[in-house]
């Protein structure tokens, strides 16, 4: 068994589990101790189990990883996401940008266009872009949640509603294998779902972690989407769902 066969093989049991330890999984795979630590803290950082004293535990459904955590978890990847979904916006389009770290980075893949119009929920977002001189940046009004600059609430709501744009960019923090779009937060959610209901075209930007986490609100479905952009290859399962549905899948 190779490095990801036994990876693989730690998720499915710490899902049938709920939580594994160290010591089993080590005699489970007749590795080393310190084998075991570098697979848990390599899946923990990807968001496919939750760290905890002596062993692996399921992410939460019900509360979110730190913004701060978030941040800098698989940057990479996402910055690749943001590289390539920045090249299906074109120069003078109008769009939505909502919450999320991988939203702030796509912001900043954006910088590079001309003439954008882009109306945010996201303090961060709009920051980023502030600068450019050539784009009309219009924020939400709303509630400010002071862990991430999230803008959200009914006065969010009634602002999104007041515009129809050619691209609405989302973010999400789980995708279920029946094409459930999940989070963590109700407002959030309405806000996100006025979003898709007022863009012409909706991009997700998803890295690979968010087939693997299951937030307990339906925000949506994958039929919702024109266009899907990952690091990887989706799950059979959503990909089946993404032929069905006519999603296109671009993988950075």
């Amino acid at each position: 068994m190779n490095q990801q066969q036994r990876q693989n093989a730690i998720v499915d049991l710490v899902r049938h589990q709920g939580y594994a330890s160290i010591e089993q999984l080590t005699e489970h795979f007749v590795v080393t101790p310190q084998t075991i630590r570098r697979d848990l803290n390599a899946l923990a950082g990807e968001g496919m189990i939750r760290r905890v004293h002596g062993g692996a535990g399921l992410e939460s459904s019900t509360v979110n990883t730190a913004y701060s955590t978030r941040k800098t978890l698989n940057l990479e990847a996402k910055q690749h996401i943001a590289e390539l979904l920045a090249q299906h916006v074109p120069d003078h389009a109008s769009l939505f940008i909502n919450i999320g770290t991988s939203n702030e980075v796509i912001a900043e893949a954006l910088l590079g266009h001309q003439g954008l119009e882009v109306i945010t929920n996201n303090l961060k977002v709009a920051a980023i872009l502030q600068p450019k001189e050539d784009f009309n940046v219009i924020i939400a009004g709303g509630q400010v949640r002071s862990r991430d600059g999230g803008i959200i609430g009914e006065a969010t709501i009634d602002f999104i509603n007041q515009f129809k744009v050619d691209f609405g960019i989302i973010g999400i923090s789980g995708i279920d294998e029946d094409g459930s779009l999940l989070e963590f937060d109700y407002q959030e959610v309405r806000v996100a779902q006025a979003i898709i209901q007022n863009s012409r075209q909706v991009y997700l930007a998803a890295d690979h972690s968010k087939f693997h986490r299951n937030p307990v609100v339906r925000q949506g479905n994958i039929a919702q989407l024109d266009a899907l952009f990952t690091d990887r290859q989706p799950p059979d399962a959503v990909l089946r769902l993404l032929e069905i549905h006519d999603v296109a899948l671009h993988i950075a």
